[in-house]
This record gives structure tokens, sequence and C-alpha cells, in this order.
């Protein structure tokens, strides 16, 4: 069994299905940007995305509808007028990078699918991108020089959840008529109403 960077997050496997991918040939930095515009976790939001609403936004990026931000790793990425949708000015199209996380969400969909989870609830917990060891070629530079020519790989790791049913807080009169007091109070109170 192989173990999850992100299986902490797993705070309930049985409405919980994994994907993992190792040694993609797809460049990092545009990977880590892809999980982020996909897990939300840029300006702060962590908002979740749906399943189905990931499927729709990938395969408009893949048509060039909308554009992945490029936020972190955007030294030298040229500006987009699509990624003003996301509060954001550089963006790019990353197709290699979105082609293998459908393949991994499609991959999780379906062992949620094993799970007896439904995908129509399905959201996107949390996507770890990690850098994967270089793959090293050479290029051959003038004056019989020979420079290194690495790629550089990905392993992703994908976690989806079922989106969790809202419980309504309980109002109980005595958690609420010992709000304000101190420890000690509060143990007396207890032990009073024991005695009663």
């Amino acid at each position: 069994m192989v173990r999850y960077a992100a299986a902490a997050t797993a705070t309930n496997p049985e409405k919980t299905s994994r994907a993992r991918g190792e040694y993609l040939r797809t460049h990092f930095k545009n990977m880590r940007e892809v999980a982020a515009a996909l897990t939300g976790e840029e300006n702060g939001s962590l908002q979740s995305l749906k399943l189905t609403k990931a499927y729709s936004y990938l395969s408009d990026v893949k048509d060039h509808k909308r554009v992945i931000p490029f936020r972190r790793f955007s030294g030298g990425v040229g500006r987009a007028s699509q990624a003003k949708e996301f509060k954001a000015t550089q963006g790019r199209w990353p197709e290699k990078s979105v082609k293998f996380i459908l393949r991994l969400l499609k991959n999780a969909e379906s062992n949620a699918d094993a799970k007896n989870i439904d995908v129509e609830d399905l959201i996107i917990k949390n996507i770890v991108v990690q850098q994967a060891p270089k793959t090293r070629r050479r290029t051959y530079r003038a004056h019989g020089r020979i420079n290194p020519y690495q790629g550089h790989p990905t392993h992703v790791e994908i976690i989806l959840a079922a989106t969790d049913v809202e419980v309504e807080k309980a109002t109980d009169a005595a958690s609420t008529s010992l709000a304000g007091l101190n420890r000690r109070q509060v143990a007396r109170r207890r032990i009073e109403a024991a005695r009663a």
C-alpha cells in the first residue's frame, strides 16, 4: 500500500476516494498551477471545486475558452485577458498537465464509484503536486561543449470527498447558562445539579 502525502486531510476514508500518478512527464510548475486552480487555494479562498465543475473548467481550458492563472511560477508567462476572472493578469493553457489531471480525476471518480459514493456529490478535497527526479539528457552546444537537458516530471495525488451534510448545532439550555463562567464556577454548578 502506497502512503499518500495528503492522507491526513482525508478524515473520513469511507467518504473519500484517491488517485495518484507518479513520474508524470509534464512540467511540475504547470501542474502545480493547474492543481492550485482546481483546489482554489489561491486568494486564500480554499473553495473546493465540485468534480462536475472541474471537468467543465478543464475542457474549457483545453478549448482555450478559459485560462489557468499562473501566480507562483509566473516568470516569463504572458498576460491573458481571461485571467481577469481569477483576479490575475498572467495565465496559460497547459494542455499536457490538463490531460494528466483529467485522467487522474476520472480514475479517482471510478474509485469513488467502486466504493458506492455518489459521484454527483464529489468535491476536490486536495491535490498534492510534488517534483519527481529530473530526467537527464544532454544537448550539444558550440565549441564542443555539452549542457544538461533535463525534464521536470511530477508526482500528483488527488483526494475526492463526498460533500458533508450540514447538521445544525443543538441549543442546550445547560450550555448557554454556563457561558461566561470560569472553570471553578462551572464545576460547582455541575456538582449542585448532580446533588439535586
